[in-house]
């Protein structure tokens, strides 16, 4: 065995395919002692709400501008297709299935990954690289508990909060250019945008933000607490936070919808 990481000195079947599948062990160790971790007390309940400070109320200003932006521009994508069926009046419950069950997680998640993953990767990164986390062991903390828990904590209570604000003013968007061509009124536009929501699409959008949110979270802290290379490993984290999240997200998409419309 290599003494410098634990891997075999001759590839298995090849070098790229076994580093590939040692990364996949050592992300699985990764997530199974967060969860171990996590369910220990105690909990560190201060560093735990400035990161929901982090993540929450600091992606507001992003978060609502591209929600209203979008449901904005979908509305008026939207309308000179309905139009020529005369089907206009259709456009709030329309776009209210397409904010719910999808814009509004895949907006968040990704806004978040970007803003979110990244900032956590380069900040746990840096940390590792200036051998702060090392001081914190020397010194009787617990670093993992402190640096990784708290963080992926938030992310996954944080996001789904912000994609139901997502999904709120990605409608009030909608409301704005709808009012301004049919003159609906806020109490009809509402009506008739929750008329065909259901329960499984608000539980399947919570289902959602929940494991966006621990997916930012743990790829982020994974990246940043495994970093080496100096400064250069600094970028990288950052970067491939934002990539690996971004791809995960996706396939996660896709294994819910096809879980969810299983169950409609």
């Amino acid at each position: 065995m290599d003494s410098s990481n634990g891997q075999p000195e001759k590839p298995v079947v090849s070098k790229g395919l076994d580093n590939f599948f040692f990364d996949i062990f050592k992300i699985f160790q990764f997530i199974k002692r967060f969860f171990k971790e996590a369910l220990r007390p105690p909990l560190e309940v201060r560093e735990f709400i400035r990161q929901c400070y982090q993540v929450g109320y600091r992606s507001l200003a992003l978060i609502t501008m591209t929600g209203f932006i979008t449901g904005l521009v979908f509305t008026k994508q939207s309308r000179p297709s309905l139009s020529e069926f005369g089907a206009t009046s259709w456009l709030p419950s329309l776009i209210a299935i397409a904010v719910v069950r999808a814009l509004a997680p895949l907006v968040t998640s990704l806004i978040c990954a970007g803003k979110v993953g990244s900032s956590i990767g380069a900040e746990l990164a840096s940390m590792k690289v200036t051998e702060q986390i090392d001081a914190m062991e020397v010194s009787a903390i617990n670093p993992f508990k402190f640096l990784v828990v708290t963080r992926v904590l938030a992310t996954t209570v944080c996001i789904p909060v912000l994609v139901c604000y997502t999904g709120l003013v990605a409608l009030l968007g909608s409301y704005l250019d709808v009012h301004l061509n049919e003159h609906t009124s806020f109490i009809t536009f509402f009506q008739d945008a929750f008329k065909n929501i259901t329960f499984m699409d608000f539980a399947t959008t919570t289902v959602k933000g929940i494991m966006y949110g621990f997916t930012i979270g743990i790829v982020g802290c994974f990246q940043g607490y495994k970093a080496s290379q100096g400064t250069q490993g600094v970028g990288k984290a950052a970067n491939v936070s934002v990539v690996v999240s971004m791809f995960l997200i996706f396939l996660e998409e896709v294994i819910i919808v096809q879980v969810a419309n299983s169950f409609r």
